[in-house]
């Protein structure tokens, strides 16, 4: 202890005037500082500028020393984006809200004082987070010419263009079905399972087509789509069964050349959409038929894999990315379930938040998207009573928006992280501090620490051959921008 008190006085040298990496002694020293945010559990920081800090020249760590090494000259995947899901669920409560809390609402996703969300990802047709299930054909439809999306005029898609608009005109916005209508399935039920019915392949493929064409003609432009939420769930609401044969054959023979057709080829589709455990049998399965790959962009992957007590398959992510690299990875939904209105501000759903995140991006994902982004104080509507928590919740009774900590700990990656960052080399000397880093187009670089211990921790941040001494309160978020 004493040698390390010893050296932070007598190393006060500056960085120079090129950036981290070039530590060239002969330039003129410049001051350049880092800004540090927090959000911690059992304090009033949330998102709060905590600290600021030079960094001083680094030398060998000590073995003692826990220490987080960031190298900016090895970079990795470009990032896409973080947000949540509109679901009907959503637009329904956001309706019921007075303007100003409306006002509110928008502003903490979509704006730059809030967290600054740049994705976005909605339904087609309905699903468990739904007052009902519903379609947008007529029972027996199988030609799609009763297909309209009035039902998602009155709630939905009003809230997603006000979201756009905050967000400054654009975000980033794909679609996901739960259930093809209840004719076209093997079981005739839009609940429990069930498959799609082969002479409906390309009925169904042009439904796909014909939700977003109705969605741009109402300006709200669709980047991608995924093929089937869940594909290897059986829910006892809206839900379609796929094996990975069956995915990829409707994806290769159906719904790329349907999308290509009807001159939506750019959309991005997005393969399995399901849990980390079964992601490497379908990407080699979907990823490994050339014939399906070409129309593919990526895989979406959830977090429930965690339901049957086993910890998250992060090294699958790994393995799917080292396999394919030239295929993209993004997250499409992860909640916190069980709603109970006595843990809004429950800080393991936090951390959940945090460690799934920051694990994700290290193993190679581009984008991460929350499911919704806001339901009522029962955790709903969902007509299912599937009922679990969102980063923020309206409490209809009072009228009043309640941000839990999940809000603020997705917070720390969003509302400094810029679609088109690049991942840089992060790693940690110790098991108890998990931490990543991205490279904004500016230069900046954010590299976001978590600490779920019962202990504040000190640690050393190097960059390059620069360091900056730091402490983190228990159960805490920091980005430290530099």
């Amino acid at each position: 202890m004493h040698f390390l008190i010893s050296f932070f006085l007598i190393f006060t040298s500056f960085f120079g005037n090129q950036d981290l990496k070039n530590n060239d002694s002969s330039k003129s020293p410049k001051k350049i500082k880092a800004i540090v945010y927090t959000t911690a559990e059992n304090t009033e920081f949330r998102l709060t500028e905590t600290q600021t800090l030079n960094f001083t020249k680094g030398d060998q760590p000590l073995e003692t020393e826990l220490s987080i090494f960031v190298n900016p000259d090895k970079s990795f995947q470009t990032f896409i984006g973080i947000g949540g899901a509109i679901t009907d669920a959503s637009a329904e409560v956001f309706a019921k809200l007075s303007k100003e809390k409306q006002e509110e609402l928008l502003d903490a996703y979509y704006s730059p004082n809030g967290i600054n969300y740049s994705l976005l990802r909605t339904t087609i047709h309905s699903c468990d987070f739904s007052k009902e299930s519903y379609t947008y054909v007529e029972k027996g439809d199988g030609d799609l010419k009763t297909f309209s999306v009035e039902h998602d005029e009155e709630f939905r898609i009003p809230m997603i263009k006000r979201a756009i608009a905050k967000a400054g005109g654009e975000l980033l916005t794909y679609v996901s079905p739960w259930s093809p209508p209840a004719f076209m399935k093997t079981n005739g039920d839009m609940l429990k399972g069930g498959k799609l019915k082969p002479e409906y392949y390309d009925s169904w493929a042009l439904y796909y087509a014909k939700f977003i064409n109705e969605y741009e003609k109402r300006d709200i432009p669709i980047w991608g789509l995924t093929v089937q939420n869940e594909p290897m769930a059986t829910q006892r609401w809206e839900s379609c069964i796929y094996t990975a044969e069956e995915e990829r054959n409707f994806i290769k023979n159906h719904l790329g050349p349907t999308l290509e057709r009807e001159e939506l080829g750019d959309k991005k589709i997005i393969a399995w959409d399901h849990n980390r455990d079964l992601i490497v049998n379908r990407a080699n399965t979907i990823l490994g038929d050339p014939e399906a790959a070409k129309y593919v962009w990526g895989l979406g992957f959830h977090w429930y894999e965690t339901w049957t007590g086993s910890q998250p398959l992060y090294n699958n992510l790994k393995s799917v990315k080292e396999s394919f690299p030239d295929k993209q990875l993004i997250f499409t939904e992860g909640c916190n379930e069980a709603f109970d209105d006595e843990k809004y501000q429950f800080w393991p759903n936090a951390e959940r938040y945090g460690n799934s995140m920051i694990n994700d991006f290290n193993s190679g994902t581009a984008a991460w998207t929350d499911w919704n982004i806001l339901l009522d104080e029962n955790g709903g509507p969902n007509h299912v009573e599937n009922f679990c928590f969102a980063p923020i919740h309206a409490d209809l009774q009072t009228g009043e928006l309640i941000k839990t900590p999940s809000y603020y700990y997705i917070g720390h990656f969003s509302k400094f992280i810029q679609p088109g960052a690049q991942r840089i080399s992060t790693n940690v000397s110790r098991s108890f501090l998990e931490a990543t880093s991205f490279q904004n187009e500016d230069g900046e670089i954010a590299t976001v620490v978590m600490n779920s211990t019962d202990e504040e921790i000190s640690y050393q941040l190097y960059v390059g051959n620069q360091k900056a001494n730091l402490k983190i309160q228990p159960h805490a978020m920091q980005t430290i921008l530099y």
